[in-house]
């Protein structure tokens, strides 16, 4: 695996707040394996902080009276992320260090009215790798915009999860389609950290 110049890992709405699932008030599908995600991101988070792998934290947030969820009732989504809600809050085993920056989006793009843009530019970012979800929506519209903005995509394919099996599988061939190389794995990654030297970030 091939990392171009300095990359940021960027982590994509991975929320809940704890809420168990069943409790949860968020109408989104999404496949299974969730809970097999969870010590592969914490490790890769780990990893890249340790080794000056800058990393940015998304999360999604509508208004209560959902003013600003545009057209995303428009498909299968009901309700989601919702300010207040305690299941729109960062999932309990992400913890953005104060240094670190945490950008709020109101579309599925988290380039999309954000300040990620600038975020990259002032890392120098040449590659992105993106984690979270969904494969399908906010992963999908993040890499193909990165690949927009002529930025190195990676898709961490194990640490990433769709609407569904069948959708998360096509977003991935979709992103692939894009840019050749794109999809790693988190083992992949974590040898490409343990082979890298201990880069201060600015």
């Amino acid at each position: 695996m091939e990392i171009i110049g300095n990359a940021v890992l960027i982590v994509v709405d991975i929320q809940g707040g704890g809420v168990p699932e069943a409790d949860s008030r968020t109408e989104i599908p999404h496949m299974g394996g969730r809970s097999e995600r969870v010590a592969r991101v914490e490790k890769l988070i780990g990893d890249c902080r340790a080794k000056g792998v800058p990393v940015v934290f998304i999360q999604e947030v509508h208004k209560a009276s959902l003013v600003d969820i545009g057209r995303e009732l428009d498909g299968v989504e009901g309700p989601h992320c919702v300010e207040g809600w305690p299941e729109t809050e960062l999932a309990p085993h992400i913890r953005p260090r104060p240094e670190e920056f945490l950008i709020r989006k109101r579309r599925y793009s988290a380039f999309f009215g954000t300040e990620l843009e600038i975020v990259l530019k002032a890392y120098r970012a040449q590659t992105v790798l993106l984690i979270g979800g969904l494969t399908d929506v906010c992963i999908h519209y993040t890499a193909v915009d990165a690949h927009q903005h002529d930025y190195h995509v990676k898709v961490l394919t194990d640490c990433v999860g769709g609407s569904s099996q069948r959708a998360h599988d096509a977003a991935l061939e979709a992103v692939r389609y894009l840019q050749r190389d794109a999809l790693v794995t988190s083992a992949e990654v974590t040898a490409w950290l343990d082979a890298r030297e201990l880069v201060a970030t600015p």
